[in-house]
């Protein structure tokens, strides 16, 4: 294990591409680079708040105790081998094209070699202005950091490809956020999230060179990307490959949201992964009650673009984006346009295959598809908690026809009609009949379901909750809740098994979010 101080960092990206190294933090256009130098501002008093100590293994980094070594997670303190810089990028926000955007609060020390010899980015999350903050002022609030920090690691234990967090530092000073852009700001505690990722870039940092007519850049970014992300892709139609590749790890990372209820809230093409990693945590949630159209980003109404149900078709979108970015480097967009439709292929099958293990089947045969197809509107139209839900199905008795509305009874939030109770008990009749003719036996039904299912997840309440304790010194919920998310399949952290809350229905920061942070 080594300290933060002892690490000689590598810069490769600063290395390898243009950049502008005045390190002038003043918004502006940056055309013809790939980063811009970015000092982190100084903050008063920092203190360690969470540090994961799993992840600090992985990187064989030792827990900072000194000044200097918390100063790093704060950004106070830059050794000689650092870099700290601001990426260029562009996107596509809510379907329209935005421009260039970059890390505007975001800044990257260097690149991290763990003891296994893999290659980490860490990245401060509010450090403080870029060129890049337009007319922020680059800085992180608590709620918005300890959202971050949380739902990283959540992610991780839960089985999802996701970035990472390493470490929460408050700063002992102030912020003044508008929470819902409503003319009524307020001064809220400061706070730094280490982020770590073999990455972090995403499909705008290749749009703002197609955007700008930058191919050179463009074509030294795709060249660079696959040799040091996907090396095992070669040969002279390895960009195409690249992409299809993409699509894939895509395709699979939205199934994995769809199987946790996780709903990212703003999905932009600036928040879109080029290794298919879940990354930049806003105004997401999970689901609590099964809602296609749940949105927890008040940015996102009454369009609801980023809805549960809509995150696959989005997802296609925006990888329509990555593909028209990366055209230039083609003759023709033939064969661009022949992988892109090869993704409504490649997320069903993980959909279906995905539900299948959900629901304890033992294929996604057609007979099995329209059985999930009826429990997708089951759920649509009763609404139970879709967790809990899922975790009665495990426990249910698949002997005998007996009528099922009492066993699924604590996952619901309100009082079913005598039709959907009626909708529900055919339903588990029929699924009861398939289920008793797997092919696996029980136990191995059991077994995948459980994995499939997690029993624990960071519902907003909680972190509300967490959040609040926080900020008036409590940090026993925040403390539950981080040794809660390692064991998201296992029986425990009972008093966080339950719906959501009757207050939390409507209370700001439980039920809908802003972008604001």
């Amino acid at each position: 294990m080594k300290s933060l101080l002892e690490q000689e960092f590598r810069k490769e990206f600063v290395s390898t591409f243009p950049g502008d190294d005045s390190g002038d933090l003043s918004p502006r256009q940056t055309p013809k680079v790939f980063y811009s130098k970015a000092i982190p501002t100084r903050v008063s008093d920092p203190r360690l708040l969470a540090w994961s100590d799993d992840l600090a293994k992985e990187l064989g980094i030792k827990k900072p105790t000194t000044a200097d070594e918390i100063g790093i997670l704060a950004g106070n303190h830059i050794t000689p081998s650092m870099y700290p810089y601001a990426a260029s990028y562009a996107g596509h926000q809510f379907g329209n094209w935005a421009g260039q955007l970059g890390d505007g609060r975001a800044i990257t020390l260097g690149e991290w070699i763990a003891p296994d010899g893999k290659t980490w980015e860490l990245q401060l999350k509010g450090a403080g202005p870029t060129a890049y903050s337009r007319r922020a002022d680059g800085r992180a609030v608590l709620r918005s950091s300890v959202r971050e920090f949380l739902m990283s690691e959540a992610m991780y234990y839960l089985g999802i490809p996701t970035t990472r967090a390493l470490s929460l530092v408050t700063t002992g000073d102030q912020v003044l956020r508008d929470m819902f852009y409503d003319g009524h700001p307020e001064y809220e505690s400061g706070a730094i999230v280490m982020r770590v990722s073999p990455t972090f870039l995403r499909f705008g940092n290749f749009e703002i060179f197609a955007a700008r007519r930058e191919n050179e850049n463009l074509h030294q970014l795709v060249e660079w990307t696959i040799s040091r992300y996907y090396p095992h892709i070669t040969g002279e139609d390895k960009v195409l490959v690249w992409f299809n590749e993409i699509v894939a790890r895509t395709a699979f990372l939205i199934s994995e949201w769809m199987r946790v209820g996780f709903v990212h809230g703003v999905m932009n093409t600036d928040n879109m992964s080029i290794l298919g990693l879940t990354i930049d945590y806003g105004p997401y949630s999970f689901v609590d009650y099964y809602d296609p159209l749940f949105t927890p980003n008040t940015t996102d109404l009454p369009g609801r673009r980023y809805a549960f149900g809509r995150q696959a078709a989005v997802a296609k979108w925006n990888l329509s984006c990555l593909a028209g970015a990366i055209a230039p480097l083609f003759p023709d967009t033939k064969d661009l346009v022949e992988v892109l439709e090869g993704y409504d292929d490649l997320f069903w099958n993980e959909y279906f295959r995905m539900m299948a293990n959900k629901t304890g089947l033992d294929a996604a045969g057609p007979d099995d598809v329209q059985l999930i197809k009826d429990l997708e509107q089951l759920l649509a139209t009763v609404k139970p908690d879709m967790t809990i839900f899922f975790q009665l199905l495990i426990d249910l008795n698949i002997e005998g026809d007996e009528e099922s509305f009492n066993h699924f009874a604590p996952s619901f939030y309100n009082d079913l009609k005598v039709s959907d109770v009626r909708i529900l008990n055919n339903f588990i009749s029929v699924y009861k009949k398939k289920i008793r003719r797997n092919s696996i036996s029980n136990e191995d039904r059991i077994r995948k379901m459980k994995a499939a299912n997690p029993r624990f997840i960071l519902r907003n309440y909680l972190l509300h909750q967490a959040i609040e304790e926080l900020q008036s010194g409590n940090d026993s919920t925040f403390v539950q809740l981080q040794e809660a998310m390692k064991h998201p399949y296992s029986k425990g952290f009972n008093q966080f098994f339950a719906k959501r809350p009757s207050w939390a229905s409507n209370k700001a920061g439980c039920s809908m979010l802003s972008c604001s942070s």
